[in-house]
């Protein structure tokens, strides 16, 4: 079986999908591994480096296309613009692994299945013990909340440590970081390496025992959130009445804040919103915010997808894609979470299209002409049973 690894086409996208080191392992069950010339070259990976682990280059895309399995870290779903001239590309003998927005963008899905090909949506890897290991979204989230706070440190007209010196102490700066999943965590951590003082929220009480081992404060706000997680461990969205009095509460820990990293996302809706306008007004000139859900309308009222914008002197970040700009390590820890995804459905050199296996069946969005994902199939409004395959 053929794996290829294919050149990414989104605008600035500098990861890959398969790193050299990984190509062993894949030899070793079985698959052939081919690699567009070029693809991991602004990932700081040469072609020779991919050969010398037994590798081949291959410079024809339509070669590459009739591959058993086609790798990208952004498929069509992700990547609607520059990737629609693949899609001509697939046919129902195409496997595609990859990332393709599946919730965010239904209809993308509904467009691949229509070519007859096979999508596995690394987006929808169960939150599972037995799957940590081929959590892209964790992977990739950890790259953004380190890389978001060191934007933050570059805008900010301050140092974050507190430094005593000959010429006076220099106070720490305050860093609040709004939502402690993977990226906040992580933000959380870099932000507190850096010296800085660190407070953090989410609306799940149960990260504030992760928040503190870090070395946060946990704020907490006087709010009736129920049920704030869904089955798959992420935050739900939860009513306008809530967010209304969340962004009253929240306001007066922004405006004392010298930095502010929201990351508060939920899969396949809009963020919600929690700094207002009046929020940032409040904050002293200077000051930083870094909207990592910008993508998705973002969790500052201000905020613009990858646009700086200055509002009453605060420096306001919107960047959506992150891990491409730390592209080795943010390549190398996708390529070891598609490889191990790879491996668990490889047996004798061939897919085992196991659906038995849970992580196969919520990833598998459409096979055989259709989408066959309940989720998906019920954002696109059609019967959230496919037809038996």
């Amino acid at each position: 079986m053929k794996i290829a690894v294919l050149k990414e086409t989104y605008p600035n996208e500098r990861r890959v999908a398969l790193v050299p080191a990984s190509i062993p392992a894949l030899a070793k069950a079985g698959l052939e591994v081919l690699v567009e010339q070029g693809a991991g070259q602004a990932a700081g990976l040469a072609d020779d480096q991919y050969t010398s682990k037994g590798g081949r280059i291959v410079t024809d895309r339509n070669e590459l296309f009739r591959a058993d399995l086609l790798l990208q870290v952004r498929t069509f779903g992700a990547n609607r613009q520059a990737g629609r001239a693949d899609l001509e590309r697939l046919t129902a003998q195409s496997t595609v692994i990859g990332t393709c927005d599946p919730l965010g963008a239904p209809d993308a899905v509904r467009e691949m299945a229509q070519t007859g090909a096979s999508v596995f949506a690394l987006e929808m890897i169960p939150r599972i013990t037995r799957a940590q290991s081929m959590d892209v979204l964790s992977s990739q989230a950890t790259i953004a909340g380190y890389r978001a706070v060191l934007l933050a440190a570059m805008e900010l007209p301050k140092m974050f440590p507190m430094l005593m010196t000959a010429a006076g102490t220099v106070a720490a700066a305050r860093v609040f970081v709004v939502g402690a999943g993977v990226a906040g965590l992580q933000a959380i951590a870099t932000a507190r390496r850096l010296g800085a003082i660190i407070h953090a929220y989410d609306v799940r009480a149960a990260t504030r025992e992760q928040v503190e081992s870090l070395g946060g404060k946990f704020v907490e706000l006087k709010l009736e959130t129920g049920q704030a997680e869904d089955q798959g461990g992420y935050a739900k969205a939860l009513g306008e009445e809530f967010y209304q009095r969340q962004r009253e509460l929240l306001g007066s820990v922004v405006a004392q804040s010298d930095v502010v990293i929201t990351t508060a996302a939920i899969p396949g809706q809009p963020s919600p919103r929690l700094v207002t306008a009046a929020a940032v007004a409040n904050m002293a000139p200077g000051s930083v915010i870094v909207d990592l859900a910008a993508e998705r309308g973002g969790n500052c009222e201000l905020s613009q997808p990858d646009q700086r914008v200055v509002q009453h002197g605060v420096v306001i970040l919107g960047p959506t894609n992150l891990p491409a700009e730390v592209p080795l390590h943010a390549s190398q820890m996708f390529s070891n979470n598609v490889t191990k995804f790879i491996l668990n459905m490889v047996a004798d050199g061939k897919l085992t299209w196991n659906l038995d296996d849970e992580i196969v069946r919520e990833t598998l969005v459409c096979h055989r002409g259709e989408v066959v994902h309940a989720r998906i199939r019920q954002a696109l409004g059609t019967d959230p049973k496919p037809a038996a395959n």
